[in-house]
């Protein structure tokens, strides 16, 4: 008779239990010990950011201050032009220029160091973005109308978003701005916003002269101008697209395509729900 291999398969499966749970726990603990590793090897690459960042926002904040007082005594100065020399009064209109230039410079860099920290609170509203889109449409009407461009909504249809009211003004804001900026005297902004699915869609387009291929994966970088002679004439920083696009992403926006030459600017947010209403071919001049 022949002897029963039982024990030996209990065996066997005790020593596979045995194995599997060892393999596992080494897996864990590798797995782990990985991680604790790559944390504490990014850790000064974290600290050196976060330092970079509270720099940029202090210096931002302290520049702020003595930049609007040698503006204001450069205003106080101009008041009695005619008494100045030609040369006098030329010199002041220059920091007043620069001044105002530096200005928007520090506000834009402690913007985006907020930004980038995350300690800009947003709230969370229910808002109608095509109303939004409207509003801001007539608050650039004025800048457009000094560069003799049309700023007009082609078609509009309502849909709510959950956002900060705030923010997400100042990125719509900040597409139109560029739109108006880099177009043409005499052009055109187009201004859409468009249910697709369970999204809202805002887009813009003008009629600039487009931006060539290579520069296209560059927009939205910082201190990045495609024409550098042609942005800093009209007042540009560098960082207002940027904080267009960071001001989308903090409200949970998105782009879903990419920008191409023929101007044309789409983010995209989350639609909380339908509206049954519409409205189009809705222009303001």
């Amino acid at each position: 008779m022949g002897e029963t291999i039982q024990p030996q398969t209990s065996t066997l499966n005790l020593l596979l239990v045995l194995l599997l749970s060892v393999g596992s726990i080494a897996l864990v603990g590798t797995g782990a010990g990985g991680l604790f590793l790559a944390d504490r090897a990014l850790s000064p690459a974290r600290q050196a950011w976060l330092k970079q960042q509270r720099f940029i926002a202090d210096a931002s904040h302290e520049l702020r201050t003595p930049l609007t007082l040698l503006r204001a005594d450069a205003d106080v100065l101009l008041r009695g032009r005619k008494h100045l020399d030609e040369e006098d009064a030329a010199l002041l209109d220059d920091i007043i220029g620069e001044t105002t230039h530096m200005t928007k410079l520090t506000t834009n860099l402690l913007t985006l160091a907020r930004l980038d920290s995350n300690t800009v609170r947003c709230e969370r509203d229910i808002i109608d973005l095509a109303e939004l889109t409207a509003c801001m449409v007539h608050r650039v009407q004025a800048l457009a109308e000094q560069q003799h461009i049309i700023v007009r909504i082609t078609e509009s249809q309502p849909g709510q978003v959950l956002g900060d009211q705030g923010m997400l003004e100042q990125a719509v804001l900040g597409l139109l701005d560029n739109a108006i900026k880099y177009n043409h005297q005499g052009g055109q902004v187009n201004v859409r916003t468009l249910r697709q699915q369970k999204q809202i869609i805002v887009e813009i387009q003008d009629t600039g002269k487009g931006i060539p291929a290579e520069h296209i994966s560059h927009l939205g970088e910082r201190f990045y101008r495609v024409d550098k002679a042609r942005s800093r004439s009209i007042g540009g920083t560098g960082l207002g697209l940027s904080i267009a696009k960071e001001s989308v992403r903090a409200t949970g926006g998105r782009s879903p395509s990419r920008a191409t030459r023929n101007r044309v600017q789409r983010y995209a947010w989350p639609c909380l729900r339908s509206r049954n209403s519409n409205r189009q071919l809705i222009d303001h001049h």
